[in-house]
């Protein structure tokens, strides 16, 4: 599905690719968060996702009207929402991140604005102690990162010691603690093309190395797993893309992601936000 893909990269490069695009139909193979905003920045376009049921569990973890009641106890503070929810979220939110640009958007921020931070707790606390801040954090995670543990990445160190660890910040604080690089999608790539080191531990969703190991192919690559019975860390939810979905998509035009205007017309000024200050 990589190698079809018009553009392959994380949240903040998909957000900026759709700001940009200038095709009629836009099909999103991934989840529905992200589709949901190809369809807010591209609301005269037709957005197509291959499988409506590909979802996200960090999303789903902050649900809209739970998260609306929340911010009834925090009335003057400003609302920053990772990217990974659902468009309602979104439409709650001051300023929409990525992590990709969290800690530049969190640090171009006055040190005393009061701020609460959804959906995911871990981003939440690695920006808080990266920058010394004390956001509010929703109580969210993501069911692929929040199950790696620092014990699983420690059995992997003590069997590979030259190997440098890399994390998504998406993950638990013990895990970031024993990662060399901390980053999101595309920076962890960049990372490796210019640290060209012998050797990774790679402490997020599998999808990443396949990029990793095509454009790095004398190195290795030792995926962090969250169980000792099997051999992957992947999104449930993005697997249900497939290639043959995305055929299927194209041929028909359908499943076609619809979202109300009133949602997409609140939940644009965060992204938009987000975009200028990126």
């Amino acid at each position: 599905m990589q190698d079809v893909a018009d553009y392959v990269g994380d949240s903040l490069g998909l957000s900026q690719k759709a700001a940009s695009a200038n095709a009629d139909i836009i099909l999103f193979a991934g989840v529905h968060f992200m589709a949901e905003t190809a369809k807010i920045l591209n609301p005269g376009k037709k957005v197509l996702i291959p499988d409506l049921a590909a979802g996200c569990s960090l999303a789903d973890s902050c649900p809209a009207d739970e998260f609306a009641d929340f911010l009834k106890h925090y009335p003057d503070y400003l609302v920053l929402s990772y990217i990974n929810c659902s468009a309602k979220v979104k439409a709650l939110s001051d300023i929409i991140v990525t992590s990709g640009n969290a800690l530049k958007i969190v640090n171009s921020l006055p040190e005393e604005a009061k701020i609460v931070f959804a959906p995911d707790r871990n981003l939440g606390a690695y920006i808080n102690k990266e920058l010394n801040r004390k956001m509010v954090l929703w109580d969210g995670a993501c069911h692929v990162h929040d199950r790696l543990t620092a014990e699983f990445v420690f059995n992997l160190k003590q069997r590979y010691p030259d190997a440098k660890v890399l994390a998504h910040p998406e993950c638990q604080g013990t895990v970031l603690a024993l990662a060399d690089f901390v980053g999101s999608t595309t920076a962890m790539i960049n990372f490796v093309a210019k640290d060209k080191h012998p050797s990774y531990i790679v402490a997020t969703e599998t999808g990443i190395l396949y990029e990793m190991q095509k454009n790095n192919p004398n190195i290795i690559f030792y995926v962090v797993n969250s169980s000792e019975t099997c051999n992957c860390n992947d999104c449930d939810y993005m697997k249900y893309n497939t290639l043959e979905g995305i055929y299927q998509a194209l041929l028909t035009e359908q499943p076609e992601l619809l979202l109300d205007e009133e949602t997409m017309t609140a939940a644009r000024k965060p992204i938009l936000r987000m975009l200028e200050l990126s």
